[in-house]
């Protein structure tokens, strides 16, 4: 993975983001740095153990969400941080497009242009706060559906404790991506299949961690887990085709129903 972007030292500090709006002259694709309409708001949350994680909420403009999608990025330790690429593209992208809000938010010691959250990583261990910490934040504002959404590192706090910090049960279900089963024990995936909850399953065809026919086996153990090869696929979903992909999916199971992003906007977008 690509090491973290330069942060400030400060975090941002949190409230409405401000974004000049332009308007297109007629469709125009959507390409890596189109930024859609959304409302977008700088929040902090605050951890049982007393530490700050920045992070970032993005609403759709024109009404209450019809899902949210909690998100957990990948390693801090090679890299992984709130601003990673599919989970920017996501915020960017999915409250315009199906109406879906989108929170993210640095985990214990990981620095992204958003900031650094205070702490130190914890293995995955003590991360179960951060995870307690943002399904509080989602019982706060009352967001709607709450879909856990892991990426490789993000995958194995999903796993650990998805299912047994405080307001876990807000949750609707899982969606993994590229889930590397690294921390995650078969005790992780026996609680999971003994909740009863969803769990999708995204598997990229060429990941180096975890493969489709090993994921099937692996995931054998709970029952309602759907796995999903995707062919071509490498384990941070690099291109635009598999970044489409993983987002497609991604809406559709919030949403309960098929998503496809389009291939073009017609409407305002960010600015720059």
């Amino acid at each position: 993975m690509r090491g973290a972007p330069d942060a400030p030292a400060v975090p941002l500090p949190p409230g409405p983001v401000h974004e000049d709006y332009r308007r297109t002259e007629g469709p125009e694709p959507i390409h890596p740095r189109t930024v859609l309409p959304a409302v977008r708001e700088r929040i902090v949350l605050r951890t049982g153990d007393g530490l700050d994680l920045v992070g970032e909420l993005a609403l759709p403009v024109d009404g209450a969400p019809a899902a949210t999608l909690v998100t957990f990025h990948p390693l801090p330790t090679v890299g992984g941080h709130m601003d990673f690429h599919l989970y920017l593209k996501a915020a960017q992208w999915l409250p315009a497009t199906a109406g879906v809000a989108v929170l993210r938010f640095n985990t214990r010691g990981t620095c992204s242009a958003r900031g650094c959250s205070e702490g130190e990583f914890g293995d995955g261990v003590s991360e179960r706060h951060d995870v307690a910490a943002a399904l509080a934040f989602v019982a706060e504002r009352a967001l709607p559906d709450p879909w856990l959404l892991g990426w490789s590192f993000g995958t194995e706090l999903v796993l650990q404790h998805g299912t047994v910090v405080p307001h876990a049960q807000l949750a609707v279900g899982g969606i993994l991506l590229s889930p590397p089963l690294r921390r995650s024990t078969d005790a992780d995936l026996d609680r999971w299949a003994a909740d009863g909850r969803p769990l999708r399953v995204l598997v990229p065809g060429l990941d180096d961690t975890l493969r489709p026919a090993e994921a099937v086996r692996r995931f054998a153990r709970v029952p309602q887990a759907e796995v999903v090869g995707v062919d071509g696929a490498r384990h941070l979903w690099v291109g635009r085709t598999y970044t489409r992909r993983a987002l497609d999916e991604v809406a559709s199971t919030a949403l309960g129903r098929a998503v496809r992003l389009p291939a073009t906007w017609d409407g305002p977008v960010v600015a720059g």
